[in-house]
């Protein structure tokens, strides 16, 4: 009876053996598909208790967030593109648009009109969308 269990044993561990190595080696569409959902579960789960366990720190080694570099950078970037940088996107852009339009190619004109128009309004376009405070 003893040695009945150990060869039920192990004829379930060879047969589930066998089935793992199938499933890795050449897995069918829906043992994929069952794959990729858990390990986006799994992906869901990790990064909402991580976002749960955070907390703020009370010390004195942790500093506040200074924006001010990050600021200026924006600042300089939004000075090119209202500058002759954005004068020179707008103007390549257009001529780019109407050279699209006369070739036929409309969704390409319309890409480059967007690119064109969003060189013009940038600086507003952020300052409706995003917090713009420390942003000159």
């Amino acid at each position: 009876m003893f040695l009945n269990t150990i060869n039920s044993v192990r004829e379930k561990a060879t047969s589930f053996s066998q089935r793992v190595v199938t499933i890795v080696s050449a897995p069918t569409q829906t043992q994929t598909q069952i794959g990729l959902f858990t390990i986006g579960m799994l992906l869901i789960v990790i990064g909402l208790h991580l976002d749960v366990i955070a907390q703020e720190v009370q010390s004195e080694l942790v500093g506040t967030y200074n924006d001010e570099r990050v600021s200026e950078a924006v600042n300089r970037l939004f000075g090119y593109i209202e500058g002759s940088f954005g004068a020179l996107i707008m103007v390549a852009a257009g001529l780019g648009a109407i050279m699209a339009a006369a070739l036929g190619s409309y969704s390409s004109a319309l890409g480059l009109l967007v690119v064109a128009v969003g060189a013009f309004i940038l600086r507003s376009l952020v300052g409706t969308f995003f917090n713009t405070d420390t942003i000159g």
